[in-house]
């Protein structure tokens, strides 16, 4: 017996790294998985089906349950047709896992707009369109739900050369807590990792991170799946509106936006008292 039996989810951009390891671990705990993945190249650019299918025939070939789908997300019909393989291929869905993602890292002052509106479609509007289809059928279906997004330590500390990158994660942790406070009535529940693991992006921003022989890998992608597969499950139905790091074995919360210093005064500020007093928080 699975933690997830009979469960039916959709993992976006799971035909490699992160996304494969939350995928196959889905599976592996029972669910029937949509495993989503255009096989674009980092950028965002190219196109490969095979890649989907892979991590499909290997859900297959270990026991499980799985179909590939290449539909992209950022598209907006697109992602309701996503939700309508899931129902129409397994008869229900109760899982998203939005994690599909691309970089063009440029400073600030050299970002093209097509950079910025690129990352910005697939991360943000991404999470977006999928995140509206399911919770439309989560509502209609009253059966509750499970959303985990994908937000970065990039949008929520922010990252230099990341502008596209650390908006739209940033955007992805607010989404996470507003759907947190609609969805609820419908027993649905938001949350969103940021996570730390070895993928395409971070080989291209840090190089290999492969361990020692016989040392624990701290940057291995599977470390992150089984948060996912906890929040998906039944154990955290009263867990939402969290934003959660995961990196090897460390699990952080996250207050995004909290005010953590203060100053106050009866009325109105002048700029004097300000120029002295801001000094005390800042």
């Amino acid at each position: 017996m699975g933690l997830l039996d009979g469960k039916v989810a959709i993992v976006t951009g799971a035909g490699r790294g992160i996304g494969r390891a939350e995928a196959m671990l889905l599976a592996a705990e029972g669910a029937k998985v949509v495993v989503n993945d255009l096989g674009v190249e980092l950028d965002g650019s190219g196109r490969d089906q095979s890649v989907a299918q892979k991590v499909a025939d290997e859900i297959m070939a270990a026991g499980g349950d799985a179909v590939s789908n290449q539909e992209s997300v950022s598209d907006h019909e697109a992602a309701r047709l996503i939700v309508e393989q899931a129902i129409s291929s397994f008869g229900r869905l109760d899982i998203v896992v939005n994690n599909a993602g691309i970089t063009r890292d440029k400073m600030v002052y050299n970002m093209e707009e097509a950079m910025f509106d690129a990352v910005v479609a697939v991360h943000m509007k991404g999470t977006f369109n999928l995140g509206k289809w399911a919770c439309r059928y989560f509502r209609e279906k009253g059966e509750g739900g499970r959303i985990i997004n994908t937000t970065s330590a990039a949008g929520l500390v922010g990252n230099v050369g990341q502008t596209n990158y650390g908006a739209a994660k940033a955007g992805i942790a607010a989404m996470t807590l507003i759907w947190a406070r609609e969805m609820g009535k419908y027993s649905v529940t938001v949350n969103a990792i940021a996570p730390a693991a070895r993928t395409r992006m971070t080989l291209a921003a840090f190089g290999d991170l492969t361990p020692e022989e016989g040392e624990f890998d701290a940057m291995a992608p599977e470390n992150v799946a089984p948060l996912v597969a906890y929040l998906a499950s039944a154990a955290a139905a009263e867990v939402t509106g969290q934003v959660i790091g995961v990196s090897a074995g460390d699990i952080e919360i996250f207050e995004p936006w909290k005010p953590i210093k203060s100053i106050s005064k009866e009325g109105r500020w002048t700029v004097a008292e300000l120029t002295e007093k801001m000094k005390e928080i800042v």
